[in-house]
């Protein structure tokens, strides 16, 4: 938490966060009660029940402004899609005065990889806002898109989270998401070549824009439609290079067909184990 004062947690809540309109006071002291749910997370609550761990013992002769479990539940059950918005500028922001702070990404000079998927996450009760039934049956979820960063000497960190309706596509919003990730990185000291990595649900015009446009490469699975069956089949026979995954995990199927899983790719698509 000392880290996080120094990085100015609580002065850039303070400044974006605004729950405008939150009945009970709900939104009062905005930078107390993140800095009271980032503590407890920090100390290993995964429930808002485990937030009240922030008051045992001399807890509250050490930290001042630490905030009860049920007056932080009413806290964050007052965001919306728009306060979530704001607390994602803070999360940028921080991110980048973090990497400032500390060796937090290191290598980013040389290069970065930042990798978005999407995910569907269980949440209960029916006023829950943008929670619905999606891909799982009888089930209500939120589907939101994820974002991280990381270099070959650096574990992932979180780039951004953009919350979104259960039934959403997988790619709905990602070229704007895929803009702000890459803009991210480069605030977070990644100066060097950015490759963004992603599923082929992302594999399409606005997320090859979005990439070009911030001058980043990119790695995007795609399905074998026509036009990329021509494209592979355009590759001279000489251009081709075998690739050994040595932990790869055999797939029972796969290898009932084909013999071996030497040569083949990741997905076992149907390419010669000389290509």
């Amino acid at each position: 938490m000392r880290l996080a004062e120094r990085c100015g947690l609580s002065r850039l809540v303070a400044a974006k966060v605004k729950l405008t309109g939150a009945r009970n006071g709900a939104g009062a002291a905005a930078d107390a009660k993140v800095t009271s749910i980032v503590g407890g997370m920090a100390a290993g609550a995964d429930s808002i029940e485990d937030l009240g761990g922030l008051r045992h013992g001399a807890m509250p002769a050490v930290f001042a402004g630490i905030r009860a479990p049920s007056t932080l539940g009413t806290f964050l059950r007052a965001f919306t899609h728009g306060h979530a918005l704001q607390l994602h500028a803070v999360h940028r922001r921080f991110l980048a005065a973090l990497a400032a702070h500390t060796p937090l990404l290191p290598g980013s000079e040389e290069k970065a990889f930042i990798d978005v998927d999407s995910t569907h996450k269980r949440v209960y009760g029916r006023t829950k806002q943008g929670a619905e039934y999606g891909r799982f049956k009888g089930i209500r979820t939120l589907h939101p898109l994820l974002a991280s960063i990381c270099t070959p000497h650096a574990r992932p960190v979180i780039a951004g989270v953009r919350m979104r309706r259960g039934k959403a596509a997988d790619s709905r919003g990602a070229p704007k998401f895929v803009s702000e990730a890459l803009a991210t990185a480069v605030e977070a000291g990644c100066t060097g070549m950015r490759i963004l990595r992603a599923d082929s649900q992302f594999y399409n015009a606005g997320v090859i824009a979005a990439c070009h446009r911030a001058g980043a490469h990119f790695s995007l699975t795609t399905g074998m439609n026509p036009s990329i069956k021509r494209a592979v089949h355009s590759i001279p026979d000489d251009a081709w290079q075998h690739i050994s995954y040595p932990t790869a995990v055999p797939d029972g199927v796969m290898l009932k067909t084909c013999g071996s899983a030497s040569g083949w790719d990741v997905k076992g698509r149907t390419f010669p184990s000389d290509r």
